[in-house]
């Protein structure tokens, strides 16, 4: 995380025209590779997967994530299947004419590249993206354009964009009710202990209610945030990527002496407001917002002034 320094324009507030100092996150987002399609059929009890079809060529790092112990493996993933695209491929146009004819939800099969972030993993992020517009055989044909091919965070996404971000909270272990639910504690004269709930429920009904506090796992949860404001979008290998109309000086993103428990951001990243969920190096799922705005925050268009790129280590 890092600060900035932005002025407001919001009609009517009480900070219209004022400078702010905003907290930030920068998430590192090297491009991710299509490897695929799926092809949907909706029925009485949701979607149901009809077909799948892969790229010819799939990277090391994908074929890693296929098996548990790629060191002592015989590496043959996808080498059958990859034959297919021989003599013209006609398994292959066959099923991607199925999804055309019977599907009504297309989606591509991507991974990210995690040999281009210095995080000792070697097993890409696999996750299903869906398209929208148009019709089924567009959907189909944009996707198979798409195979082998990276697609950067800024094709996705853009600034003032409202994002939801999808992670896993930071973990805190086994914690008692205090910690977990911020009950009272008791007085000090209490017997047998007094970061406790007192009474856990009425003798009947004869169990423990799912609404009273218990101890138990407390962080290391999935949890969706929404509408994250997009600050700004930078480029690899672009050294003035933190340059502003106030602020003149041509840095980029990394701060002094590198973010803390993280290190250099040598890919493309994308600035958002507040924090996130979770750790550094945990990997994050962004979302197009699911909701259509309306608010003057919402819609504000964000001018930069400063972004700190002071010493954090302290």
């Amino acid at each position: 995380m890092t600060h900035i320094v932005r002025g407001v324009d919001r009609p009517g507030a009480l900070m219209h025209k004022k400078e702010v100092v905003d907290a930030v996150t920068v998430l590192e987002a090297p491009p991710m590779v299509v490897v695929g399609v799926v092809g949907y059929v909706e029925t009485p009890r949701g979607l149901r997967a009809l077909t799948t079809v892969f790229a010819e060529h799939l990277s090391e790092e994908y074929k890693r994530r296929c098996y548990k112990n790629w060191f002592a493996s015989k590496r043959k993933a996808y080498t059958k299947y990859a034959k297919k695209y021989e003599n013209g491929g006609a398994d292959i146009e066959a099923e991607l004419t199925r999804i055309k004819k019977f599907c009504a939800v297309v989606r591509v099969i991507t991974h990210s590249q995690v040999r281009k972030l210095n995080l000792r993993i070697k097993k890409a992020h696999i996750m299903e993206i869906q398209i929208n517009g148009g019709d089924t055989a567009a959907k189909v044909d944009f996707a198979k354009s798409l195979f082998e091919k990276e697609f950067t965070i800024d094709s996705v996404f853009a600034k003032d964009e409202n994002l939801d971000v999808i992670g896993v909270t930071k973990g805190g272990g086994y914690e008692g009710v205090t910690a977990r639910w911020g009950v009272t504690r008791l007085p000090r004269k209490t017997h047998r202990g007094l970061r406790k709930v007192a009474c856990i429920g009425s003798w009947h009904p004869a169990r423990v209610s799912s609404t009273v506090p218990r101890a138990g796992q407390n962080g290391y949860h999935h949890r969706c945030e929404l509408n994250k404001k997009v600050y700004r979008i930078g480029k690899a290998g672009d050294h003035a990527s933190c340059q502003t109309e106030a602020d003149l000086t041509a840095k980029s993103i990394t701060p002094m002496g590198g973010f803390p428990h993280y290190g250099e951001i040598n890919e493309d990243w994308i600035m958002l407001k507040g924090a996130v969920v979770g750790v550094k190096k945990r990997p994050l799922i962004l979302r197009k917002s699911l909701m259509n705005h309306s608010s003057r925050k919402h819609l504000e268009d964000i001018d930069l002034k400063l972004i700190d790129t002071s010493f954090k280590m302290g």
